[in-house]
């Protein structure tokens, strides 16, 4: 009986069209902030820090610039990893030729970067659609894979090829490097994670947003109401692509501290944040989350329980663990096309007229 809209008038258009228009979803949301930002800083550690969090955090970002390209314009993509690999190479250049520069700079001049590599290699959408960008975006991962592992001016002439993050602070606290304390590099991901979600949260629901439903919805039909196809899909590029270079900055500096690019940013890393907007749901903020959360304490849950429970090989756990992915991305395109984002939403519906019958 808690779930319910009733006392909750509007006054104002404003008020009617804010994000959460139900007092309950308010009170939650900014609850989860606080508890998000003055309680778990302090009781953390270092093996949840590691584990959990920071891979959550950073791969919500990633999801969230995945889920404006894929699920609010429609453009299929398969080159996240490498375009999180161009975050994360801009960012060890701009660390160490600028030493004196903050860190927060470097990311999200990091981010900037890769909006332009992003829109440049999204020009094929103009032309191509469907499967054949969906190739195209593919050979632009490869390609980039190939380039900062082939140009040694990448990584600095590195005997290795390997990129090292060297220590940086925000404040006095250091936020990369080994001499840092599990809450500083938490807090600094969430900001960024807050920030981003909310500035994606006003993108989606505003005139641009509109823009890149009706380019997915219908790209010709757009084209003849207004819609301009040329800036609509290049701006879902810049901006999808911002998001990613900060999530592979964020990856590499603060959660990796050292990556070689083709572990780090290989095609598997395009396929898992693929599937997680498909698990979370295309097209929704919250199926980025849900999809990132998912893909993170999955793994985790597995290996705690069949391997440090029942005992079992850690390879079995981790063929188990693709197994389930794949049956899940299966169940979900065929039974639930939207993802756990629609079945939050139908359960939300439920709550409403709860115990009255649907």
């Amino acid at each position: 009986m808690i779930y319910r809209e009733a006392g909750d008038f509007k006054t104002s258009y404003s008020k009617d069209n804010q994000t959460f228009p139900i007092r309950f979803d308010r009170v939650a949301y900014f609850t989860l902030l606080v508890v998000a930002f003055l309680v778990v800083p302090f009781v953390i550690n270092s093996y949840w820090l590691n584990a959990v969090l920071l891979p959550f955090l950073i791969y919500a970002i990633a999801a969230l610039g995945l889920n404006i390209l894929t699920g609010y314009a429609g453009q299929v993509s398969l080159g996240t990893g490498g375009f999180m690999a161009v975050g994360a190479y801009a960012c060890y250049k701009l660390m160490t030729s600028f030493p004196d520069v903050s860190i927060a700079i470097h990311i999200l001049t990091s981010g900037a970067i890769t909006a332009l590599v992003g829109m440049l290699f999204g020009l094929p959408s103009l032309r191509i659609k469907g499967f054949y960008l969906a190739v195209a975006t593919l050979a632009a991962q490869f390609f980039l894979v190939w380039l900062f592992n082939k140009v040694p001016w990448f990584y600095n002439y590195s005997a290795s090829g390997q990129i090292s993050a060297p220590e940086r602070s925000v404040f006095g606290i250091a936020v990369t490097g080994p001499n840092t304390t599990a809450w500083a590099p938490y807090l600094f991901c969430l900001v960024f994670v807050v920030v981003l979600a909310w500035i994606a949260r006003n993108l989606t629901r505003g005139s641009m947003g509109r823009k890149w439903m009706a380019i997915r919805d219908m790209d010709i039909a757009a084209e003849i109401i207004g819609v301009n196809p040329l800036m609509a899909k290049l701006s879902a590029f810049a901006i999808s692509s911002f998001f990613v270079g900060i999530s592979g900055a964020l990856f590499f500096s603060v959660y990796l501290g050292a990556v070689e690019v083709g572990e780090a940013f290989g095609i598997q890393k395009s396929f898992l944040i693929l599937f997680m907007i498909i698990i979370g749901g295309l097209g929704s903020i919250f199926g980025s989350f849900a999809g990132a959360a998912f893909m993170v304490l999955l793994p985790v849950l597995l290996k705690n329980t069949l391997v440090g429970g029942l005992g079992w090989p850690t390879d079995l756990a981790a063929h188990l663990e693709f197994m389930i992915v794949g049956g899940l991305i299966i169940v979900f395109l065929i039974l639930e096309p939207h993802g756990l984002a629609a079945l939050w939403r139908v359960t939300k519906e439920k709550l409403r007229l709860w115990p009255f019958p649907h």
